[in-house]
């Protein structure tokens, strides 16, 4: 097979496998990983794992500990310190102790597939000790989970696995040296990895500050995107030069840019290289697997999912430690559920251990079968992690009930009241205003810090999560007056509206968001109104600059108003530039002007017998031939020269833009 029809047969593979996980709701990792194992050569043998193939796939290894090394952060870890070197070292720490010693145990009770020395033992045990960031994170901000007690904890734990891999990095290919080296090949690969990590992170911070900046103001995307290649992969060859392996350099690398203020677009700019190739990574570990072995040894495959990879064994471990660390019992379990499958870090330790001849083929495959198969099995657990945890925790029932106990105690009395969903800076200000007319309110949020605080200063907030009907019932809201969403998340936004829609019909909901662009599908929803951060930040700016240029106060006010009052129609739509074709605005609503040429079929015509609005434009002005402005009405006669400012999407405006322009 020549080297195109393969790279197509990739690409193929990896686009049917993601469309297949997006449509059962599945991360597209395990897309890849199926994409791989169907065209691998135990499967179909489509395609062979070839060395270039690989050596694309560790690029992809590359970008993502890049992209972990971007978003390391001194104040994060800082702020999370609890949950990061308490609950997060704990966890890695004892769960490679805890597998290291039942691989350990096996290999003496059992032997033959389970034959291994320490060595092996350790390096699987690391394997085994990750769990899956892109699974969890994903899944736990579709259910506005993050902010939770146990999400804090999950993300505590998560955190401190991404910094595990650089040490294990280093660790696995020194345990491949003979016995009698190995502490030196120890010693040494430390020595180099702290000398390398000294030198760079001491000068090199200033130093990439100082390159950046230079590049920058070259004022070259094309550059800009190139040096940021040169960066990554030259720093990761040091790395492999130096001994040790390329993702470590990347890591180094991705620190290195976070200091600086470009990070945020060096996110961006990498972000496709990282999806893309670490996809391809996927694929070849999918490609390893022999399901052959799986079906002549599932037995094997069962226990490596149940016990060392740790469906039961994690979560266990997680349990036993957040109980430990002061968590209830609930909060303890769903963290556990949250985390009790493997990761893709682990996919890129087992791809090293193997490299290095530390694991034997025949328990490889079971190993990679039960990694993926705990992966798969994720989603579900998540699921229904709430009632796993009400069957097995009777005290979490009646803890969740004293939380709905607690929130209705204190909005008892309470009617004609606006209930605020989250109590971060535009609900505290919202708070304010309410208080200032004498409107009572009752706020619902779940950051505890926040919570505990806010209540000590006087204000009527509770801990709860405002997406889960029993609090918003809790919180009185058939008694409320109205509900207002004041945070960034429209899909919490929509189960909020759901609930209110189905229990308190008559209550109005205020939403906010970020843009305009899910606008129609929240009104739809049932929001009374909803309010575009972007939008109304324009109308600010506006407001400020035509006071600033002399136009008084009391016309930008009415000016304003005005807008508002058209409920925002005229701001929906913007005319789009070439910086604005990204592919989350190709569908957005926008402005677009058609001039009138002489011979066009409409002219003459008045304007509501072109039907415009049943293709799905709005003429949002009319104006006329020798400049001056008309009002768009419907019996406005169009003439030559006229221009009509429209409002639509691309496809509806191509297709009246089209109609106007006939001859």
């Amino acid at each position: 097979m020549s080297s195109l029809a393969l790279t197509l047969l990739y690409l193929l593979a990896a686009v049917l496998g993601v469309v297949v996980c997006r449509s059962l709701k599945l991360p597209p990792m395990l897309g890849y990983l199926a994409a791989g194992v169907l065209i691998g050569p135990h499967a179909l043998a489509l395609a062979q794992n070839s060395e270039g193939v690989r050596h694309l796939g560790e690029f992809g290894v590359v970008f993502l500990m890049f992209a972990i090394g971007l978003e390391f952060s001194l104040p994060k870890l800082r702020a999370m310190r609890r949950q990061v070197f308490g609950l997060g070292l704990a966890q890695v720490v004892l769960s490679m102790l805890v597998v290291t010693g039942l691989a350990l145990a096996l290999a003496h009770l059992v032997g033959g597939v389970w034959e291994m020395g320490w060595q092996s033992a350790l390096a699987l045990s690391g394997v085994l000790a990750m769990s899956s960031t892109a699974i969890v994170v994903k899944l736990m901000a579709e259910r506005s989970e993050l902010e939770s007690e146990h999400g804090r904890r999950v993300m505590g734990i998560l955190l401190f696995q991404d910094l595990a891999v650089v040490p294990l990095l280093i660790l696995i290919p020194a345990l491949s040296s003979s016995p009698d080296r190995l502490l030196t090949a120890l010693g040494l690969a430390l020595l180099k990895a702290a000398v390398l990590v000294g030198l760079l992170l001491t000068g090199g911070q200033r130093l990439m500050r100082w390159w950046l900046t230079q590049v920058a103001r070259r004022k070259s995307d094309e550059l800009f995107m190139l040096n940021l290649l040169l960066i990554t992969l030259g720093l990761a060859w040091l790395t492999e030069l130096a001994g040790l392996s390329l993702a470590l350099g990347a890591f180094i690398a991705g620190v290195l840019v976070s200091e600086t203020e470009y990070r945020h677009q060096v996110g961006t700019d990498i972000r496709p290289f990282h999806d893309v190739l670490l996809g391809l990574f996927f694929i070849t570990i999918g490609m390893m697997l022999d399901w052959h072995i799986l079906v002549d040894r599932w037995a094997l495959v069962l226990v490596l999912m149940l016990i060392t990879v740790p469906l039961l064994l994690k979560l266990v471990l997680i349990l036993a430690l957040a109980r430990s660390m002061g968590a209830t019992t609930g909060v303890a379990l769903r963290t556990g559920l949250y985390l009790a499958q493997a990761g893709e870090f682990g996919f890129v330790l087992l791809s090293l251990t193997l490299e290095n001849g530390l694991v034997q083929p025949a328990l490889m495959n079971p190993i990679l079968a039960a990694m993926v198969l705990s992966m798969l099995a994720t989603p579900f657990l998540i699921m229904y992690s709430n009632r796993i945890v009400m069957k097995l925790v009777a005290s979490d029932w009646l803890q969740q009930s004293l939380q709905m106990t607690t929130i209705a105690r204190k909005s008892i009395n309470t009617s004609k009241h606006v209930i605020i969903c989250g109590f971060g800076r535009c609900g505290q200000n919202l708070a304010r205003m309410l208080e200032r007319e004498g409107i009572p309110y009752m706020a619902l949020d779940l950051d505890p810090d926040r919570v505990r605080q806010a209540a000590a200063a006087g204000n009527s907030v509770v801990y709860g999560d405002a997406t889960r009907l029993q609090a918003l019932m809790a919180a009185g809201l058939v008694r409320a007056s109205a509900v207002a969403v004041t945070y960034l998340d429209v899909p919490s936004a929509l189960k909020v509206l759901a609930n209110t829609r189905a229990h308190a019909p008559h209550v109005p909901v205020v939403v906010r968001t970020q843009d305009d662009l899910h606008l129609d599908k929240l009104q739809a929803a049932g929001a009374a109104e909803v309010v575009p951060e972007a939008i109304e930040g324009s109308l600010m700016l506006a407001s400020h600059a035509l006071a600033l240029v002399g136009v008084p106060m009391r016309r930008v006010l009415r000016l304003v108003q005005d807008q508002r009052d058209a409920r925002y129609n005229l701001l929906r739509g913007y005319f789009h530039g070439a910086d604005d074709d990204t592919v989350n605005e190709r569908d957005q609503e926008r402005l677009s002007t058609v001039t009138l040429p002489p011979g066009a079929k409409v002219i003459g015509e008045p304007l509501g017998e072109l039907a415009l609005p049943a293709m799905g434009v709005r003429v949002v002005n009319l104006r006329r031939g020798d400049g001056h402005p008309s009002a768009a009405v419907a019996e406005a006669l169009l003439a030559a020269g006229d221009t009509l400012v429209l409002s639509g999407h691309p496809a509806a405006l191509a297709l009246a833009e089209d109609k106007l322009l006939q001859g």
